[in-house]
């Protein structure tokens, strides 16, 4: 992903022959991109030797799983849904982790019937009824129990997850209570304690004061667990200003602690694996020239790309093409929806650029696609897969007659 005589290239295609040849607005993924970053994964904890679970929720297409099966990853899901594809991905039961706060029945009774390697409970109702399934089935069924460390993942406060106001896990002294009262059930093996504080955290100390209440809690209990499920959140380096997680430091976190908790660690990473493997390419509209700035005004909208209006994230959004003329006014690049919240990013000294001209917003991977939607009756974008000089569909472009 880099300019070649000022074009912009995905892996050996420029953005500007995708837009050619597929439409826009498209997503595109790197093949190359993701197999890096589930390598340096791997390399950065390779100490550790972790279950790596990719979190489905931040990409659900089936060709991407199909990637993260071959190079050998499991999967966190999060809905009866994500399970099916997840196995229809071809990624082995005993490597999925099912988690969220509100599981049902159906869904419950499908994980269990799947042998899948363990259901995260977060509250006692549901242990209930998991043990009520596990019986009625005479089967023994793998939980872990989501703890609450009431830590602050310094993130964006909409993706918190791990403070005590958040929906998720138990509190300290709720947890050991659960955890006595079924530590000895004939139906229910209670093989993990799982956490999971947050997403696009850049630091690590955090995780350093998560790693502290989890060591407390076992002590307390006094019980071994097999698995410490320790989620995912990883962040990305979406601005040039920001700034990545330190893995080394994290990494010897974990060995620190597992010096004296002797259990498997599970990771659940989603963004970290495919947040920058993934651009959105869009063509300019029109611009729209005020006093005050220009509307850069795209064919890509908060349907395409909800982040931006939903958590006030920030995507770099790059011309395909170069050129040394810069514009001092201020750009602000918006999609066509009735919507105030219907914009992308704002800039100034940004280079000349035209309507028809091709652009690339950034580090998409994660949490875009998923959340599309058809608001305003929109089609969602096609979805295309790069590997090297190929270039294929992995998800048509939706038709409008399809929707209605």
């Amino acid at each position: 992903m880099k300019y070649k005589k000022s074009h912009f290239y995905i892996e050996n295609i420029s953005a500007e022959r995708i837009a050619k040849q597929f439409g826009t607005p498209s997503y595109v993924y790197s093949y190359d991109k993701i197999k890096i970053n589930i390598n340096n994964f791997k390399k950065k904890f390779k100490a550790i030797d972790p279950l790596i679970c990719f979190s489905v929720k931040s990409n659900s297409n089936l060709q991407i799983l199909n990637l993260i099966n071959k190079f050998g990853l499991g999967a966190d899901v999060v809905s009866k849904g994500e399970l099916l594809i997840a196995l229809k991905a071809k990624i082995k039961p005993e490597k999925i982790v099912f988690s969220g706060v509100g599981k049902t029945i159906d869904e419950l009774k499908f994980a269990i019937s799947k042998k899948i390697l363990l259901i995260n409970a977060e509250s006692e109702n549901e242990i209930v009824e998991i043990e009520n399934i596990a019986k009625k089935n005479n089967k023994k069924v793998n939980i872990g129990i989501r703890l609450n460390p009431d830590t602050d993942a310094k993130t964006l406060k909409k993706i918190s997850t791990g403070q005590k106001e958040n929906k998720f896990g138990l509190t300290t002294k709720k947890f050991l209570e659960i955890l006595d009262k079924y530590k000895t059930s004939k139906f229910i093996s209670i093989i993990c304690l799982s956490v999971h504080i947050g997403s696009q955290i850049t630091s690590h100390v955090p995780y350093k004061n998560m790693l502290n209440v989890v060591k407390k809690i076992i002590q307390q209990s006094k019980y071994k667990f097999k698995y410490i499920d320790l989620g995912g959140g990883m962040g990305i380096k979406y601005e040039n200003r920001s700034k990545n997680l330190d893995y080394s430091k994290y990494n010897n976190l974990i060995k620190s602690f597992l010096k004296k908790n002797n259990s498997k660690i599970i990771f659940e990473p989603g963004r970290s694996i495919v947040g920058n493997a993934g651009y959105l390419i869009s063509k300019i509209t029109y611009i729209k020239q005020t006093n005050s700035k220009n509307f850069i005004i795209l064919d890509s909208a908060m349907n395409d790309l909800i982040r931006p209006a939903l958590y006030g994230a920030k995507h770099k959004i790059l011309p395909s093409k170069l050129n040394r003329k810069k514009i001092s006014k201020k750009h602000e690049f918006v999609g066509p929806i009735c919507e105030t919240t219907d914009k992308f990013l704002t800039v100034t000294n940004y280079q000349k650029i035209s309507q028809g001209d091709t652009v690339v917003i950034c580090d998409v991977g994660a949490y875009g696609m998923v959340l599309s939607s058809n608001y305003n009756l929109r089609p969602k974008p096609a979805e295309i897969l790069v590997n090297k000089n190929l270039a294929k569909i992995i998800t048509k472009r939706q038709k409008l007659n399809n929707i209605i």
